[in-house]
């Protein structure tokens, strides 16, 4: 299993961090709900420091593009992430939670 970070700084971006709010809303969760191989996705921002992004937990490297199927991410930001890693994932615990979904978690549906 692979772990992969990536990262926008949106300092040169027009768009708002409400805007990619919206985005999920509307369609990535959705969209991305759908790819093959890709176990979890989070998305991550702050607005202060004008940062966004997602972490992705993929079965295999080879699965890991699957996001240009579906993405308007760059569309939306303008240009590509600052910073993309990948790692190899050592060990994962899950713990007990209130939340039994995670699809609608989050500052984009509340």
């Amino acid at each position: 299993m692979y772990l992969q970070l990536v990262v926008w700084d949106l300092a040169e971006s027009d768009v708002s961090i409400d805007d990619l709010r919206a985005y999920l809303r509307d369609y990535a969760v959705e969209a991305y709900s759908q790819l093959p191989g890709m176990r979890f996705k989070v998305w991550f921002a702050n607005p202060e420091r004008r940062v966004w992004g997602a972490v992705y937990l993929w079965d295999t490297v080879e699965h890991m593009s699957g996001p240009a199927q579906v993405s308007r991410a760059i569309e939306l930001i303008g240009y590509p992430p600052t910073s993309v890693s990948v790692f190899e994932v050592e060990a994962a615990a899950e713990g007990h939670s209130v939340h039994t979904a995670l699809a609608s978690v989050g500052a984009a549906f509340a």
